[in-house]
């Protein structure tokens, strides 16, 4: 086990943090804007410097533990997950660009940085390979 070496104000801003990504987390289940995963692992991050325990409940819950057990062991991002948000920043910069009177550098900062978070998102792989493949 990792002996958490974090001083007591910061595990207790840690374990706070963590509680507010994993409420955030719980409504993306719910509300379809809001992601549920990128919170869940924020959550999972803040536990495993604040709390062991929340750490293993979190890592290990039915529903939440998989896609973040998934994710930590292969890097794995799914394929429905890439869709939804490579959509939902294309979404977003049709509106912003179109629909908006942001300035032009505004408008290409925030294209910049989704280019950026698209890439990423799509060189993940979206399953787990197979030991036996070459």
């Amino acid at each position: 086990m990792i002996e958490i070496r974090t001083p007591r104000w910061r595990r207790v801003l840690l374990f706070g943090l963590g509680w507010v990504f994993f409420a955030l987390g719980v409504l993306g289940v719910f509300l379809p804007v809001l992601p549920t995963t990128p919170f869940m692992l924020l959550a999972l991050w803040c536990f495993a410097r604040s709390s062991r325990r929340f750490h293993h409940w979190l890592y290990t819950h039915r529903l939440f533990g998989p896609p973040l057990q998934r994710w930590q062991r292969h890097g794995v991002i799914p394929l429905s997950a890439k869709i939804i948000a490579v959509g939902a920043m294309s979404t977003s910069m049709v509106y912003v660009v179109g629909f908006t009177a942001a300035p032009w550098f505004a408008s290409a900062a925030m294209g910049l940085v989704c280019l950026i978070g698209a890439v990423y998102i799509l060189s993940r792989p979206h399953r787990i390979a197979r030991p036996d493949a070459p």
